[in-house]
């Protein structure tokens, strides 16, 4: 007889059902598996809810953190085609009637027309001076004699004059622009080297010759297309201001006036500089309204209702709670530190309702920004004021505890320093300033070496030259000093000036303290005698020094900064001058805005408690993976067994009735019992 093997065709017993609903039993774990992780990860979304709620409160107060939005004042133009204006923290509030009479332009020369960019002028040396500058010279040689060799020799001189072609129709001209603008700043071209030392002629390389005081032919056989000139403003009826820059910075105190065209004739724009409280209610604003967002969005996810027992996806976590309390208690504390008006949000209209929302009185809040607005920054941002004007915070570091700390001054700041002697090359007339006979500097006595603030400068070549006046030698002197790539690329430089009551030279740093210093490292004998120097240095600089909070303070340069053992550690003040001894006091304080956004940080942190929650949350919802995984393997055990177990049961039954109907169809074919026969 043969074997039934589908499951249920040979007995009619429904073996897949059977097993689908045994297996349903079985699959019950897995279902509260399923609904563990899907409540976990409804945590997690409502942490990321959070998360982002707290981002958004940082980023309302990332310009109430800056004390630069509130020392910086708003500066505004009538009319922005006459010019662009802007502020900083020293600007002064008001309004300013400005007229700009004439705009600076920078001098513009041009040579004669030349047949092509390729004709030989000449070769030589062509020495460029711009205004009262050091004259810088360029070797012209046989490759270089060309038009559009000497232009790319003048660019990459780096001179402070722009060269370029330009062709009128008639031919090319070699066209000459200062880089600076000014009548100060007007070009001098000499040349050398070419059989004619002082510009005489009209050839060879003396075609390019300029002087303001020659004459064609004779030193000036370039053309000037365009003035040097300066800019001629009149501010709030102060006539006749003069500037040799479109940029001007020192009329209008903290002001920065960017020129862009003259006004009409006796027509005045005006200028207004006014605190930018717009600005500042709106962040403040901004700020209360994401705070807002972040206390409704802790409601919603922490609520829970008892009648219809709703709640949120965070109900019962206290740790949401804490956090929440811990924004708030950063809003409500006193500032230690804090000079000024005020010392606590509610003061300026800031504070908690009933509810717990935080609430802006925008008449109250206006009121203290009419009246006390540089106090309000101190509420939001850091900040660091000292008494004395000629005291400026200028930093702080972690390290230092807010509060306000005596400040004591033992010694200023001094520069590096170093005198020359008198000599009778230097000696000046009765018109002080003026030599009793012209300086002439020459091959003889015009190098020399210096170091400067530990910085060795190359060997110095003065210009060779007649200088008649003090003014126009320290110039020289100066400006090549200056001029030298290591000391550049330092960024250090000297002031040099002429003691006219002792003939002599005074070279000075521009810096400040111990580091300042000068010296003569290499003078020839002729140099020597001429200008009063000799190998050696001069008085070194020194730093400020005094104490804050009683204790002794690192000086460097004028910056002085509260040592280790004290509160104040890495207080940070540069002093300017002034009187030595007590010095008043100077305060630092970390304003609510600062605080709020440390706290953020702290709580936003990779390594905070939301990234711990989350993390844990993150390690259980693995855990819940790994646990399905095995229990899906084990079930398919389960029903591997359940099938083959019907399956067999199946195959019995399915013997047993095929055996009933061979006995019955046996039976049925027995006599029957008692029949006649």
């Amino acid at each position: 007889m043969a074997t039934i093997s589908s499951a249920g065709i040979g007995s009619g017993l429904d073996v897949n059902g059977i097993v689908s609903q045994l297996m349903t039993l079985e699959r019950q774990p897995l279902t509260a598996l399923a609904r563990s992780e899907a409540g976990l990860q409804a945590k997690l979304s409502a942490y990321g809810t959070l998360k982002g709620a707290l981002s958004a409160v940082q980023s309302s107060i990332s310009d109430l953190k800056n004390i630069s939005k509130f020392n910086t004042p708003k500066a505004s133009v009538g009319d922005a085609s006459i010019m662009a204006v802007s502020a900083t923290s020293i600007a002064v509030e008001g309004s300013y009637a400005v007229e700009v009479k004439q705009l600076a332009s920078a001098q513009k020369l041009a040579s004669k027309a030349f047949a092509d960019i390729t004709t030989t002028v000449g070769t030589g040396t062509l020495s460029i001076q711009v205004g009262s500058g050091a004259a810088q010279n360029i070797a012209i040689g046989v490759g270089q004699s060309s038009l559009a060799g000497i232009r790319d020799a003048i660019n990459e001189a780096k001179v402070g004059v722009q060269a370029t072609l330009l062709n009128d129709g008639t031919g090319y001209r070699l066209a000459l622009t200062a880089q600076s603008t000014g009548t100060a700043n007007g070009i001098k071209l000499t040349i050398s080297g070419d059989g004619d030392a002082l510009d005489l002629d009209d050839a060879g390389l003396s075609q390019l010759a300029y002087d303001a005081a020659g004459s064609p032919g004779n030193g000036k056989n370039l053309t000037e297309t365009v003035a040097a000139q300066d800019a001629i403003l009149k501010v709030d009826g102060i006539d006749n201001i003069t500037k040799a820059s479109n940029t001007v910075t020192d009329v209008i105190q903290g002001v920065t006036l960017n020129l862009q065209q003259a006004s009409a004739a006796d027509t005045s724009t005006v200028v207004s500089v006014t605190r930018d409280s717009a600005t500042v209610k709106a962040a403040a604003e901004g700020f209360v309204k994401a705070y807002n967002d972040l206390d409704k969005i802790v409601k919603d996810l922490t609520f829970y209702n008892p009648e219809t027992r709703e709640r949120g996806a965070l109900q019962g976590d206290n740790s949401v709670h804490r956090l929440l309390s811990q924004v708030r208690s950063s809003l409500t504390r006193p500032l230690p530190g804090l000079s000024g008006a005020y010392n606590l949000l509610s003061q300026v209209g800031i504070g908690f309702d009933i509810d717990g929302k935080l609430a802006l009185d925008g008449t109250k809040f206006q009121e203290a920004l009419d009246n006390n607005f540089y106090d309000i920054g101190g509420l939001f941002a850091t900040q660091g004021r000292a008494e004395d004007s000629l005291l400026r915070y200028v930093s702080a570091t972690s390290n230092t505890v807010a509060g306000t700390y005596d400040v004591r001054i033992d010694a200023l700041a001094t520069q590096g320093k170093l005198t020359g002697t008198g000599t009778a090359a230097l000696a000046d007339s009765v018109t002080a300033g003026t030599f009793d006979t012209p300086f002439v500097i020459d091959a003889n006595n015009d190098t020399f070496s210096v170091k400067v603030d530990g910085i060795q400068s190359a060997t110095v070549t003065l210009t060779q030259n007649t200088y008649t006046t003090a003014a126009e030698l320290a110039a020289e002197i100066q400006a090549k000093i200056n001029g030298d790539s290591a000391l550049k690329d330092a960024g250090i430089a000297v002031a040099v000036s002429f003691e006219t009551a002792a003939d002599r030279l005074v070279l000075v740093s521009n810096r400040y303290g111990s580091v300042s210093a000068l010296e003569i490292t290499a003078v020839d004998t002729n140099t020597a005698t001429a200008l009063g120097w000799s190998v050696g240095a001069g008085i070194a600089g020194t730093n400020v020094a005094g104490s804050i909070n009683g204790v002794a303070a690192v000086g460097d340069g004028r910056l002085l900064t509260a040592g280790t053992s004290s509160p104040a550690s890495g207080l940070s003040l540069e002093v300017t001058g002034g009187a030595l001894g007590a010095r008043g006091t100077a305060s630092y304080s970390h304003g609510h805005a600062h605080q709020l956004d440390k706290l953020l940080d702290n709580l936003l942190a990779a390594t905070g408690p939301i990234a711990s929650r989350t993390e844990g949350l993150n390690s259980s919802v693995e855990d819940i993976n790994d646990r399905r995984e095995v229990l899906e393997r084990r079930l398919i055990d389960i029903e591997q067994r359940f099938r083959q177990q019907f399956i067999a049961l199946d195959q019995l039954l399915s013997q047993m009735r095929a055996t009933s109907d061979y006995l019955t169809q046996q039976l049925s074919n027995l006599p029957t019992v008692g029949s006649g026969g």
